[in-house]
């Protein structure tokens, strides 16, 4: 008899939450990375699996910002240092196939149709957009007031005062320049 009150407690419990759940608007959340001392943040939606960065292959006659390609859980992957596509680091230095350390690659979301992964320096977490406050909010500039382009849609400042720049990956996934990976 105790059993069967428990599992109605149960049932009722989990039948609230899920009207709970129907009833809550869904908030944006994203993978915060570290890139060259830039604060970016990548959609969950859009973001694949994070790896730790194995030996890459350079390929030839490619921009500088393209590291190489690597294996993936059994695939050819072509690895894009974001840091050197977004100018925030020197492209004429050596490329980095012998990096390590905290180095990380987040892969695209297969949806997106594009078998690359992006190189980070460190992760840096979950941020959700409830805990943070956009541009347009913060009553003060972002530190770099230049135009962005449309795959970087929005600035967002954290409680401590940090600005993170959002990237839109399935936008960068279609930018012209980041499809054209030859000189």
């Amino acid at each position: 008899m105790a059993n069967t009150q428990a599992l109605r407690d149960l049932q009722t419990r989990l039948a609230e939450r899920l009207q709970q759940v129907r009833t809550e608007t869904p908030g944006v959340s994203w993978l915060a990375v570290d890139c060259a001392g830039q604060g970016l943040l990548l959609p969950l939606k859009q973001a694949g699996e994070i790896f730790q960065l194995g030996p890459l292959l350079p390929v030839p006659r490619t921009r500088p910002w393209l590291a190489g390609v690597v294996n993936l859980r059994g695939g050819v992957t072509t690895v894009v240092d974001l840091a050197r596509f977004l100018g925030l680091r020197d492209t004429t230095l050596a490329p980095l196939p012998g990096v390590r350390g905290p180095s990380r690659l987040v892969a695209f979301n297969t949806a997106l149709g594009i078998n690359c992964a992006l190189l980070f320096d460190k992760l840096e977490g979950l941020r959700h957009a409830a805990d943070l406050v956009a541009e347009a909010q913060a009553g003060e500039p972002a530190p770099d007031d230049a135009p962005r382009p449309a795959f970087a849609p929005a600035r967002w400042r954290d409680a401590a005062g940090r600005w993170w720049q959002e990237i839109d990956l399935a936008a960068l996934a279609q930018w012209p320049q980041f499809l054209a990976i030859t000189d």
